[in-house]
């Protein structure tokens, strides 16, 4: 079934609109990395002609997002193992300096939060590798309130867009898959989550910020290892 709000649009507002429900399919997962993107099913989906969904393909292949391969055409681009290792070796950095300001800014509200956040990230991806779900979207949002919770309460809105800015380079749902299917990945992240609230609620910010930079770059280093993984078994054409 179309949707209603993109066919009354025209113009390069259809085909932004188009390009960013594409995009959040594929960073949800819905659209996995290496799939085909087909134009004529796309069209038919989003209720509109092989035009506006074609200018929304190159749109997201400029980006980055896709790329066209001979005899496939538009597939979800598999992400380099170093492009990941890049981009979070510089998030691991923003977010180091986002837990060190919110140190001094941080309620008892939103410290609950945080740990709230860490214990349901944990028992529900417990509970989705338990009942064999390979989604993680549960323990996707906690992961995301709690992190998003840090670089709100750091009070730098610049600080914040690039940090979002770099984790909608890859597919968000990558994570959430890891925290499900690998039981020590599971226990790392908790508790290096947990030395981060931790060290935030001594109110010691160069712990806080250390403890936050590790963190990162680990799972930047479990998420490039599962894209070389993933690479050599996706058909590139």
């Amino acid at each position: 079934m179309g949707d209603a709000s993109l066919s009354e649009k025209t113009g390069h507002a259809l085909v932004d609109d188009i390009a960013a429900k594409i995009r959040e399919r594929i960073m949800s997962g819905d659209i996995p990395i290496g799939a085909q993107l087909r134009q004529a099913e796309l069209a038919s989906d989003f209720g509109v002609s092989r035009t506006p969904v074609r200018e929304a393909l190159r749109q997201l292949q400029t980006g980055g997002l896709i790329d066209v391969v001979p005899n496939r055409g538009a597939v979800v681009r598999v992400p380099a193992p170093w492009e990941v290792r890049e981009a979070y070796e510089v998030r691991a950095e923003l977010e180091a300096l986002a837990a060190s300001r919110a140190v001094t800014r941080l309620s008892r509200a939103e410290m609950d939060r945080l740990r709230t956040a860490n214990q349901e990230m944990y028992d529900r991806s417990l509970a989705e590798s338990e009942a064999g779900s390979a989604r993680g979207h549960s323990s996707r949002q906690e992961n995301d309130v709690f992190h998003t919770t840090i670089t709100t309460v750091a009070q730098n809105a610049r600080l914040a867009r690039t940090i979002d800015e770099i984790n909608e380079t890859f597919p968000r749902n990558v994570s959430a898959q890891l925290l499900v299917g690998d039981d020590r990945y599971r226990e790392e992240n908790f508790r290096e989550h947990a030395a981060i609230i931790d060290a935030m609620e001594r109110g010691d910010a160069v712990a806080a910020a250390d403890a936050m930079r590790e963190h990162v770059r680990k799972a930047g280093e479990h998420l490039a290892q599962w894209y070389e993984r993933r690479s050599s078994t996706v058909f590139r054409g």
